[in-house]
């Protein structure tokens, strides 16, 4: 009996332990690491994109690394990229509410469509549910001027935004 505690409270204590150093994760050590940008525009609206930056570390985006034609991609890495609009927006013309959104692309050659997903708490694109979209808009994809071994977005003052990532530049304009 005395053997069945002790194993007890010796598993609720390792469970326990596992637990808090789960919790207690810092995220600046992971490869991708997260960064936040928070700019407000020119019409007052404040957007607020939290993200992970993943590298591309000499490999090919579109072929051996995300995002790759027609797929769901979480446009960034480890947790959904996050939008949040503190304010009812037009993205790309289109009515987008207040609130926060898990925002995922699905790449093309000529034709990217950017998609506001209602569950922006989730891992990667796992969870993704089409039927959860707020809105999908269509862009045309760019090349960046310089190449960036990190992802990362930009917010102009005007509302216009940019994925940049390797040689590509996603812009669109949120209003």
């Amino acid at each position: 009996m005395k053997k069945l505690l002790v194993y007890s409270l010796f598993a609720a204590l390792l469970l326990g332990t596992i637990n808090v150093n789960a919790q207690t994760e810092d995220k600046s050590k992971r490869p991708s690491p997260p960064a936040k940008l928070r700019q407000t525009i020119n019409t007052g609206l404040t957007i607020t994109i939290d993200y992970s930056q993943p590298s591309v570390k000499g490999r090919t985006i579109g072929k051996d690394l995300e995002p790759m034609n027609g797929q769901i991609w979480r446009a960034g890495a480890n947790e959904a990229t996050v939008f949040e609009l503190s304010k009812n927006a037009k993205v790309e013309g289109k009515e987008l509410p207040a609130g926060k959104y898990a925002f995922f692309t699905i790449a093309g050659d000529t034709e990217w469509t950017l998609i506001f997903n209602k569950t922006f708490d989730q891992w990667g694109a796992e969870a993704y549910k089409q039927e959860d979209d707020a809105l999908r808009v269509k862009v045309a994809p760019g090349k960046s001027k310089n190449f960036s071994e990190r992802l990362f977005y930009t917010v102009g003052k005007d509302g216009k935004v940019s994925l940049i990532w390797g040689d590509l530049s996603i812009p669109f304009t949120i209003q």
